[in-house]
């Protein structure tokens, strides 16, 4: 394990906690789907630093930044791009004009905020690291991935993301309130940054994410370990054989795709702790991220306003480690 590649990793995340004051949890979990080549759903009030996060991050890298505002009238071209006619030596031909979804890091503005053809249209660049427009098909930038932003509490005029989709995030993230001593700090930092006194960023090659990915891809987790994460699994599957409460909060539980975001976000941590082994601990760590956005609650759940992360809690408490 290569203490160069931890150093400049580290480096990158101590840069965006002291951009995005307070919000440790997520700079840790941006870290973690970034180095695991993954794409990240931030909920959280208006506010709460979700796109200055993105921002510092693409900053940071040096990596080119396409912003997408979601909005009702937004169709999938404004997204993926589309061909146009052009003159070429007098000659008219079809050119690809490449849309935003070209860059490196995406951020999907309010995704909630329009219709399922255009969120769709993110589908196959999310999975697939490609787009097709016109039967051609269009590879993505090696680095490359989405940030989507919605509001949790502005349900009027949205179009909430089909199962289908949230599936295809790696990771959930809830954004929070900074506490009163961290919001004091984000004052005086805005204040010093309206006087032009902003910090230089020290700028980390991409080239350390590419190597951290391969050695997270080379890591093993030991079979304890596995059984664990799929067990982890089953309950939102199973919930009935692991007590009455989660039997009466989930309707539907996580698919497949759970099981091996749990296996490689695991791993990640471990290697961001600068180990070449896989704990329980990791496990758990990352669990919420993980599970909360694939799991379909039930009436009785949403009528008591259980959250995910409860049920979560619940799930770890009764899953034992083999």
């Amino acid at each position: 394990m290569s203490s160069e590649h931890h150093s400049a990793i580290h480096s990158m995340m101590q840069q965006m906690a002291q951009s995005v004051i307070g919000q440790e949890e997520v700079v840790r979990t941006l870290t973690l789907a970034l180095l695991c080549n993954g794409n990240v759903l931030l909920e959280g009030l208006p506010g709460t630093a979700k796109t200055r996060s993105i921002k510092t991050l693409s900053q940071v890298l040096q990596a080119d930044l396409g912003r997408i505002q979601f909005t009702p009238d937004l169709l999938p071209s404004d997204i993926t791009g589309s061909e146009i006619y052009q003159d070429n030596h007098g000659k008219s031909e079809l050119q690809f004009q490449p849309g935003p979804i070209f860059n490196e890091l995406v951020l999907a503005d309010e995704i909630n905020r329009a219709p399922a053809k255009v969120q769709s249209a993110l589908l196959e660049a999310m999975e697939e690291r490609q787009i097709t427009v016109a039967g051609k098909t269009y590879p993505l930038p090696a680095l490359f991935m989405v940030l989507a932003t919605q509001n949790p509490i502005e349900q009027e005029g949205t179009y909430p993301l089909p199962e289908a989709q949230m599936d295809r995030f790696l990771m959930k993230i809830s954004v929070d309130y900074p506490q009163s001593e961290a919001e004091l700090a984000i004052i005086r930092m805005l204040q010093a940054e309206e006087g032009q006194q902003t910090a230089v960023l020290k700028m980390i090659p991409q080239d350390h994410i590419f190597a951290a990915r391969d050695s997270i891809q080379k890591m093993q987790a030991s079979e304890a370990v596995e059984q664990y994460i799929v067990d982890l699994v089953m309950a939102t599957r199973l919930p009935e054989k692991f007590g009455d409460k989660l039997a009466h909060w989930i309707d539907t539980g996580s698919s497949p795709r759970a099981s091996i975001s749990l296996h490689r976000a695991s791993r990640a941590s471990a290697w961001l702790d600068e180990r070449d082994y896989v704990t329980p601990d990791d496990v758990r760590s990352v669990l919420h991220a993980i599970v909360r956005h694939r799991l379909i609650m039930t009436y009785d759940a949403l009528a008591d306003h259980v959250t995910p992360d409860v049920i979560i809690d619940e799930i770890i408490a009764q899953v034992a480690v083999g």
